[in-house]
């Protein structure tokens, strides 16, 4: 049977998420898997995979928050903004940032703020990736973006950082989009010296934690003990951001044919309802984005063969 469900991966550093992809399609021997954002080759953390009819919700686990620990360096920036790139600036001097002035950049960088993605990123300028033209040499203009930073945390407790390259790690929750790496260049422009992110780690995304995590050899273990749902979140997990409502009486032929209907209340104040049949996800539905006062489905999740409705 096609596995069916959200397996909460921990990627590990060295491949890319498509890798972790191939691997899986491989390993379950099912073709629908989805990840839910991409992580850099280099970058290790919490990859939550959706599975099956899973698939339909990776794009909302995508929107969701997420959670950070980096390491940033001060002393020298790339031209990929990570350890990874070549040197284009260095500052030799030696340094010295005090704990409250550090303090007073992460809060400066907290809330809605203003980052040009990097060069060697896949956002899309005409039609072709940052890193095309990036590979090639050329430049190209760069979309100025606002993204949302929740927190900045400190982790070191030092009370001064001195030397000609300084290091400190940091916890960073933000919202959908936001480049660490670039942040981490932002961090060192208000210090006043070059920078780079010199390690980085997703330990949240959405509600998908570290200490739910497997690694792609433990599923492989898991998978040939026939245990594989014993790992996997359901479909509905992947929406618990938004509310769900058990389907009346009077809408349920409504709704399992995917009818546009009166709004429900919910939706004066959230943008999706989850409407549940015997508990389970059967739709989701939104404001019509036409239509005054009425609601329309944006994905339908199914009914159990056996309703006869």
């Amino acid at each position: 049977m096609e596995p069916n469900g959200i397996l909460p991966l921990w990627k590990e550093p060295g491949m890319t998420s498509h890798d972790c992809v191939f691997r899986l399609r491989k390993i379950l021997k099912t073709k629908k898997v989805g990840h839910t954002g991409t992580l850099d080759p280099q970058v290790d953390g919490v990859l939550p995979i959706c599975l099956g009819r899973s698939t339909k919700v990776a794009e909302y686990i995508t929107d969701q928050g997420k959670t950070y620990e980096a390491q940033v360096s001060i002393g020298f920036s790339t031209e990929t903004e990570d350890a990874e790139g070549a040197i284009v600036e260095q500052d030799s001097s030696d340094k010295e940032i005090t704990r409250k002035q550090l303090e007073t950049v992460l809060a400066s960088l907290t809330g809605d703020i203003e980052q040009i993605p990097p060069m060697y990123s896949a956002v899309k300028v005409n039609g072709k990736k940052l890193y095309e033209y990036a590979r090639k040499g050329e430049q190209v203009k760069r979309p100025v973006r606002t993204v949302h930073i929740d927190s900045i945390e400190l982790l070191d407790e030092a009370t001064a950082w001195r030397g000609q390259n300084i290091q400190f790690r940091i916890r960073i929750r933000c919202g959908k989009g936001t480049y660490i790496r670039t942040l981490a260049v932002q961090i060192g422009e208000a210090l006043g010296y070059p920078a780079h992110m010199s390690q980085l780690t997703r330990t949240q995304s959405g509600s998908f934690t570290k200490e739910q995590c497997v690694t792609l050899a433990e599923v492989e273990e898991i998978a040939q003990n026939g245990d594989i749902d014993s790992i996997l979140q359901p479909l509905s997990y992947g929406l618990s951001i938004f509310p769900f409502e058990e389907i009346a009486a009077d809408l349920l032929f409504g709704i399992k044919n995917g009818q546009v209907l009166e709004a429900h209340p919910i939706l004066q104040t959230e943008p999706f309802v989850v409407f549940t049949y015997h508990g389970k996800p059967a739709a989701l539905y939104k404001r019509h984005p036409e239509k005054a006062g009425k609601m329309k489905p944006e994905k339908m999740f199914g009914f159990p063969p056996t309703d006869e409705v």
